[in-house]
């Protein structure tokens, strides 16, 4: 929103932008202010992700991949012993 009224008016102040939207959507003046400024950050400021970032990311998602499968067996499991149980009484 900030973005669009800056780009609405080029004449309008990064501040005066972030004033008028959190008037409108009622976030505090220096919340919203602090996301615009980490939104336009330079992406050389940034860190970048390192190789062990990238390698824990990839553990991470096939950990969850595998968790998932589990809980799927899992509750397949569970349907199925809760229809045995049902069908023998």
């Amino acid at each position: 929103m900030v973005s669009d009224k800056l780009s609405a008016d080029p004449s309008l102040t990064r501040y005066a932008a972030c004033k008028q939207v959190s008037d409108q959507v009622g976030v505090k003046l220096e919340t919203l202010r602090n996301w615009v400024n980490l939104a336009h950050t330079e992406p050389a400021q940034t860190p970048e992700t390192t190789i062990a970032d990238k390698q824990r990311i990839a553990d991470l998602e096939k950990e969850v991949r595998e968790l998932r499968q589990t809980n799927k067996l899992l509750w397949e499991f569970t349907a199925n012993f809760a229809q045995r149980e049902l069908d023998r009484n």
